[in-house]
């Protein structure tokens, strides 16, 4: 009789965790449902198309690799706005980066004259739609009537710059307005890895006789490594995809300074009605970065086994 028991209590706790499970699944099935069709099928769909020539306007002809090939050997757009991508990378990326973190460090300590209004402050353009973030640096950035110029032209400088509409300076405008605009979000995670860090360390060190620059390198920043890390990769992945500000303020020029990859493709794809090359051009871009994203985990990798 205990065994028959056992043997039934052991099926009613399995039945128990079948309806569980089964309960569980019934409620994120919507969930998934939309994300095999609208995301993941729309995944699929895109490398088909990236395959093809498709206009929108008719059926897909079937081309193989011709536009992966193409984008490599025959567009004369492809390399230079990948450059300019690049230049947002490794402009945006270490400038945020530092600036997040002394920021954070502000806000953190403590004691100081920073007011809570000064700390929303802060991190209100994070939050602010980047359209209309946008639309209010334009007309800072506005050669003649702009803010910037007039305060340039206040205090000595005969020539200031002609920002969006010089190719030279449109770039750095761009990332003036947004490093303005990221630094925020970043800043926040930043501190809170800030308050994960023990006080009792920073009182080791003063006892020894540290100075507030050794504490910050000797402490604050290993301590802040993986949070670093993991700022590095968000940080890259959105100076990569930097789109909705270029498409407001510049459209890309002028004379395509400032247009990016993900602005190409958006043209190609939305203007020109070309789809599938766009399509190829979007597979391209998922590689890059995926390769980055690869590289920036092996180097951490690397860097926690030492």
């Amino acid at each position: 009789m205990p065994k028959q028991e056992a043997r039934q209590h052991r099926k009613g706790r399995m039945t128990l965790k079948r309806r569980e499970a089964a309960t569980g699944w019934l409620f994120v099935s919507p969930a998934l449902i939309g994300f095999s069709i609208f995301t993941f099928g729309a995944i699929l769909r895109s490398f088909y198309f990236s395959l093809t020539d498709y206009s929108l306007l008719a059926e897909p002809e079937f081309l193989g690799l011709d536009n992966y090939i193409r984008a490599f050997t025959n567009d004369e757009y492809f390399y230079k706005y990948f450059r300019n991508t690049f230049y947002f990378v490794v402009t945006l990326v270490p400038i945020v980066l530092v600036c997040s973190l002394l920021l954070a460090i502000l806000i953190n300590r403590k004691a100081g004259r920073i007011t809570k209004a000064y700390r929303v402050a802060l991190f209100l353009p994070s939050i602010t739609s980047t359209v209309a973030v946008s639309m209010v640096w334009l007309w800072i950035f506005n050669p003649d009537l702009g803010l910037l110029n007039n305060f340039l032209t206040a205090i000595g400088f005969q020539t200031p710059p002609m920002w969006l509409s010089d190719p030279q300076w449109s770039k750095p405008a761009l990332v003036i307005m947004r490093v303005w605009q990221m630094c925020g979000y970043y800043m926040i995670m930043f501190l809170t890895g800030l308050q994960t860090i023990p006080e009792t360390l920073y009182e080791a060190a003063e006892v020894d006789g540290a100075s507030p620059v050794q504490k910050f390198f000797r402490i604050t920043v290993p301590m802040l490594a993986n949070t670093t890390f993991v700022v590095a990769i968000l940080l890259v992945i959105e100076a990569f995809n930097m789109f909705e500000s270029i498409f407001i303020m510049t459209s890309g020029g002028p004379l395509g300074s400032t247009s990016t990859i993900m602005y190409y493709i958006y043209e190609q794809g939305f203007t020109n009605y070309n789809m599938g090359y766009a399509s190829a051009l979007a597979w391209i871009f998922f590689a890059l970065i995926m390769v980055v994203t690869l590289i920036q985990y092996r180097f951490r990798n690397e860097q926690g086994g030492e």
